[in-house]
């Protein structure tokens, strides 16, 4: 079972990476962990069979992978938690690369990350552990993405950008090029960002304002 991985997290997301999982026919076994409610329910054409609680018994009884398939809808730290969890057990934790996507050799990704199909990722990008970069995203060259980052479908980094940890680009939104955005943010979908982010919180319109604290 040494080519075998397990995905934590059942949701909307499990579905897009187990999609990616497939067309690049990475793995030879893959089983699915999510909540005791959800036992019985078929991702794709896969079975959840298993609770986060048995993680570590499927560790001991010979999967080494395993990958956070949980999405990130705000800029709460559950996914890190998830995370830290399957590294404290032992596992193995792979990036998972669309075969769509367009990525520099030139760009450094760490592992947990997930790179959606059509997604960008240009020279001299640095994206850290346990980040999503979903569908048709463009990260320009030079940025720095911290970890536990989401950034979502179609949005826009130009040049030298920085990301806070923890932080979610939603989807479509445009990040003009050598801004930082601290830690614990959220760009709202659309949103167009001019300045820097200096204080954790939501942020939405064009150009984007702080509505509330996070």
């Amino acid at each position: 079972m040494s080519n075998s991985i397990v995905l934590v997290g059942g949701g909307g997301h499990c579905k897009v990476v187990l999609d990616v999982i497939k067309e690049n026919n990475y793995y030879d076994e893959i089983c699915i962990s999510d909540l005791k409610e959800n036992i019985g329910k078929e991702i794709l054409d896969i079975r959840i069979e298993y609770t986060d609680d048995q993680l570590e018994a499927l560790f001991k009884k010979g999967i080494s992978f395993a990958f956070v398939s949980m999405g990130k809808i705000n800029i709460n730290d559950q996914r890190m938690k998830l995370y830290n969890k399957i590294k404290n057990i032992g596992f193995n934790i792979p990036t998972i690369i669309s075969k769509s996507s367009n990525v520099s050799i030139y760009s450094d990704i760490s592992e947990g990350t997930f790179i959606g199909k059509n997604a960008v990722i240009n020279p001299g990008v640095k994206i850290d552990k346990n980040c999503i970069i979903n569908t048709g995203a463009i990260v320009e060259h030079d940025c720095i993405i911290g970890d536990n980052v989401h950034i979502g479908p179609g949005a826009v980094l130009s040049g030298g950008v920085t990301v806070g940890e923890n932080s979610f680009i939603g989807t479509g939104a445009m990040i003009t090029q050598y801004l930082n955005i601290t830690s614990n943010t959220l760009i709202g979908a659309g949103a167009v960002v001019v300045r820097d982010i200096n204080e954790p919180g939501v942020y939405v319109g064009n150009p984007a304002k702080f509505l509330k604290k996070g």
